[in-house]
């Protein structure tokens, strides 16, 4: 049984370098909000803000560790990445399942293997199409995001991928989350519509700024 229970709202608390969010403290207060708010788990990137993040709340957190070129496999993408979030504290290690070569020429399925026998925790895949999603499955993911859709070259997407959300579904045999671009309740409930097991959301709670700068978007100029 996946530790994330279907239905669930899971909060993405991150934030990047120059964000006025960006530290472990502010994170932590983040994860408590996104609790108090009936959250059933929280995504987070790195060792001291998945350890902060910890410290406050006994929530399933989804661990990742974003090293490197964002053009590339940044996630997780090394076994010694995973090794880091998981003893800060993370229940699950996401790791990016596209079809790009990974950094230290290991295999996707390597790194899941390892990742299972060494670490002992399950393993999400973030990917950007079908063919990454039937691949990650196939070399043992436990469950599949659509993180990465609209990110790489695979997909172009505007809004939610809702279609790449019933497609993973269809052919899936294991929990698929939808991830991207989910903005209002409205979107919330066409992934569910969709299939989606769980649902991810980080900028529509956690980044004021873009919050913030969508609404100043829509006031009438002149």
């Amino acid at each position: 049984m996946s530790i994330i229970k279907p239905g669930t709202l899971v909060v993405s608390c991150q934030a990047d370098p120059g964000n006025p969010f960006h530290s472990p403290e502010a994170m932590a207060l983040m994860a408590r909000a996104a609790q108090a708010g009936d959250a059933g788990a929280i995504r987070a990137n790195g060792a001291e803000d998945i350890a902060a993040i910890r410290a406050v709340t006994e929530l399933p957190i989804i661990g990742l560790n974003k090293l490197g070129d964002p053009s590339g496999v940044f996630i997780t993408p090394t076994f010694e990445s995973a090794v880091e979030v998981v003893e800060a504290g993370a229940d699950l290690v996401a790791l990016d399942g596209t079809l790009r070569p990974r950094p230290d020429g290991q295999t996707l399925r390597r790194q899941i293997e390892r990742v299972h026998g060494e670490l002992g925790v399950p393993v999400l895949a973030d990917v950007d199409s079908l063919e990454a999603g039937l691949a990650a499955r196939a070399d043992g993911a436990d469950l599949v995001a659509t993180t990465l859709s609209g990110y790489t070259d695979a997909s172009t997407p505007i809004g939610p991928d809702v279609d790449l959300v019933r497609r993973l579904v269809a052919e899936l045999d294991c929990p698929v989350i939808a991830e991207g671009r989910i903005r209002t309740p409205d979107d919330v409930r066409a992934v569910c519509a969709a299939g989606a097991y769980a649902v991810v959301v980080g900028h529509a709670i956690t980044d004021p700024t873009d919050i913030t700068a969508r609404l100043v978007g829509a006031i009438p100029r002149g």
